[in-house]
Order: C-alpha cells, then sequence, then structure tokens
C-alpha cells in the first residue's frame, strides 16, 4: 500500500506543474488588463461622472454674512460660464476661480449640495481708503476695485500714489493722521509720487508739500508757521512748500 501511495502523489505533482506555469503566464496579461481598465477610467473620468448625472446644477445659495457681494453678483457670473454640469461632472474649482474673478473677492469655498445646488461662501477685501481716485485699498495694502454704491460708509481716506506704494501710503497716514489730531488738525488726504515725495491735504484744503525723507519735523515747522501766515483779502491759502531746510513758501489762490 505505501508503494501505491507514492506513485499516487508524484502523478498528482506532474498534473499540477502545468497548471502553475498557464497561471504564470496568463497573470502577467490580467494585470495589463486591470492597468488598463484603470487608466481608461482614469482619462474618462469625466465622461463617467457626466453619465451619472440626471439633471445640470441650477441653484445655488450664498452662504455666511458677506458685505458687498450679492445674489445677483454670483448669479451673473455663473450665467457667464453657460449652463453647468450635474453634481458628479461639475468642476466646483472652475466655479470657484469664476466667482473669484470679482475684484473685491479675495477668496471662495464652492461646495455641491445633493442633488443639484451649489452652497457658496466668499471672502472680500474691505476697503479702508479711497485709492487714486478710483479705487480702493484694503488694510493689508491691497488695490482693488468696488462698485461705489456698495459702500456703507463713503468717508474714507484719500490716498494717492503707485499701486506698489499702497502699503506704505496707507501707513503713512495712520502715522501722519495720528501726529496731527494730537495737534487739533484734521488730515485729508495722502500721496506719493514716483520718485517718493509726499504730499498731503488738511483742514481748508490746504496742502503741504512735504518732499522725501522724514516728516514730522516739516509737519512741526508748519505747526509753527500756520498761525503767522498772513492771508490777503479774498484769498486763501493754496499749499504751503515746506521741502526747504528752515521756512517755507506760500502758495495763495483766489476764493471761488
Amino acid at each position: 500500500m505505501s508503494v501505491v501511495k507514492r506513485k499516487t502523489t508524484q502523478k498528482k505533482i506532474k498534473l499540477a506543474e502545468p497548471k502553475t506555469r498557464v497561471f504564470l503566464q496568463v497573470k502577467p496579461l490580467l494585470v495589463l488588463c486591470c492597468v488598463g481598465l484603470l487608466y481608461f477610467a482614469y482619462i474618462n473620468w469625466q465622461t463617467l461622472l457626466d453619465k451619472l448625472d440626471s439633471k445640470p446644477i441650477s441653484s445655488f445659495a450664498l452662504v455666511g454674512t458677506p458685505q458687498y457681494t450679492t445674489n445677483a453678483d454670483v448669479r451673473d457670473m455663473i450665467l457667464k460660464m453657460g449652463e453647468l454640469k450635474g453634481f458628479f461632472g461639475q468642476d466646483v474649482d472652475v466655479i470657484r476661480e469664476q466667482i473669484e474673478s470679482m475684484p473685491w473677492i479675495k477668496g471662495a469655498v464652492v461646495r455641491k449640495i445633493w442633488p443639484d445646488r451649489l452652497s457658496i461662501w466668499v471672502a472680500e477685501y474691505a476697503p479702508v481708503a479711497f485709492w487714486n481716485s478710483e479705487d480702493f485699498v484694503s488694510l493689508d495694502g491691497v488695490v482693488f476695485k468696488l462698485p461705489k454704491d456698495r459702500l456703507k460708509n463713503d468717508n474714507l481716506p484719500r490716498l494717492y500714489g503707485p499701486d506698489y506704494q499702497s502699503l506704505a501710503v496707507l501707513d503713512a497716514w495712520k502715522q501722519i493722521f495720528n501726529e496731527l489730531k494730537s495737534k487739533g488738525i484734521t488730515l485729508k488726504a495722502v500721496s506719493i509720487d514716483e520718485r517718493g515725495s509726499w504730499e498731503i491735504v488738511v483742514e481748508n484744503d490746504i496742502t503741504l508739500k512735504l518732499g522725501r525723507g522724514e516728516w514730522k519735523s516739516k509737519i512741526d515747522r508748519f505747526m509753527t508757521i500756520y498761525p503767522q501766515v498772513e492771508i490777503p483779502e479774498n484769498k486763501k491759502i493754496a499749499y504751503i512748500d515746506l521741502r526747504y531746510k528752515v521756512g517755507a513758501a506760500v502758495s495763495f489762490a483766489d476764493i471761488n
């Protein structure tokens, strides 16, 4: 009996060897098929997702408490994109980029809500001053556009200069405003030109030409000179030039 068992075992081993060789030959083909299917799904994933959608996204909700952005603003931007895809097929990053193209939008978050809605949240730049009459500047020095009828308060500082100097002008405003306020003078505008020369406008629309460099000593000089200026009849002070080492030049204009 023991002899018969050994022959049977050997026979089974011999039968198994061809099957193993067949599997080893087929295995690379199976792996190649799987890789091909994955690649096909990768390059056609958008089409596959589109087929899962029964209807396009057709509504949105503007969430949060935006100060300057309206539902109409968002609707107009989305309409410019044409018809949206459905829940599975629509790329929300495309919508986000479209909304962020509004000049006063700092950033946006767009999420899909089943089955056909969007949830949209926006972060806005808040204007702290007018910039070159037509634009605005934010607290961190970003120059941007905003419809003026959206302003809650139009009594903002007037700042002027090259855009790359916006943060420097904003910082100068804060310092000069506090300096003049301590002396009882109201500051109305601050500007810098391409050469780095400063001018400010104070109460009664008097322009102070401060030139380049530090301005504190020049403002102190203005405070000394201003009360002593004799203004001719039917005239007003147009500007006071403080770019000299000592003294100042005063220019007058007719009263309209």
